[in-house]
């Protein structure tokens, strides 16, 4: 795989990080500088793009790059992104997520909220510690693991980040996120209305068509004999 020569001026590799292109979004982080682009079993037309940095960057095997965007109190809108590094070792659990954002904001941990955004979906899902998500009626413990569902955290993720010491709710969307979920409502109400229409077309269509008439044959004479049974 050949990549593009670039025109800007690099100190090292470790000034860029590496990414897989999916749905023209970044999607999968390549992380060792020092690994063969055949080791990480990329398709013949995987796109890469490279994100020129600051600083040196050496992520290790257990740390998780997030994007985070404080929301700004009294607007349905988020700051610049920043970039978190999150060390998992101990384990992907949302407490552990919840403090390294605090850490990073230089918050108290119960005085924030947190929510992964979903953009093909215009959603924000919150994500809270397990023990906000026990109830008394669930005594079973939940597994805190936002690796999997239904977070599947990743790198490159974006997470909201709310200051409760100055707003106080739930809402995380943005007047974006309410523009995009109506086009997609729009869309799939489209789909649905065209589908409707084919079908109407070909149930009128079979409805429609005559059936030819079977040919009769000639008449065939019929006698009948009354006999006597006295």
């Amino acid at each position: 795989m050949t990549l593009p020569s670039l025109e800007f001026s690099i100190p090292s590799p470790a000034f860029l990080r590496a990414w897989t292109v999916e749905s023209k979004r970044p999607g999968r982080l390549l992380r060792a500088h020092q690994q063969q682009l055949k080791e990480y079993k990329l398709g013949k037309r995987t796109e890469i793009c490279l994100e020129p940095l600051q600083k040196e960057e050496n992520l290790g095997p257990w740390d998780v790059l997030l994007r985070t965007q404080m929301r700004l109190p009294g607007e349905r809108a988020y700051g610049p992104p920043v970039d978190v590094l999150w060390d998992t070792a101990r384990g992907w659990t949302a407490g552990s997520l919840r403090q390294r954002v605090a850490d990073v904001y230089s918050l108290p941990v119960e005085k924030i909220e947190i929510a992964k955004y979903f953009p093909e979906k215009f959603a924000w899902l919150p994500v809270s510690s397990w023990n906000q998500q026990t109830t008394k009626r669930k005594k079973k413990k939940k597994q805190d693991n936002l690796q999997g569902a239904p977070y599947y955290l990743k790198d490159g993720d974006t997470i909201g980040v709310k200051n409760l010491l100055v707003e106080d709710n739930d809402d995380f969307s943005t007047v974006r996120d309410d523009i995009g979920r109506e086009k997609q409502k729009e869309l799939a109400l489209g789909k649905r209305k065209s589908r409707e229409a084919l079908r109407a077309q070909s149930s009128d269509v079979f409805s429609g068509a005559e059936t030819p008439a079977r040919a009769r044959g000639p008449e065939a004479s019929l006698s009948i004999h009354v006999r006597s049974f006295r």
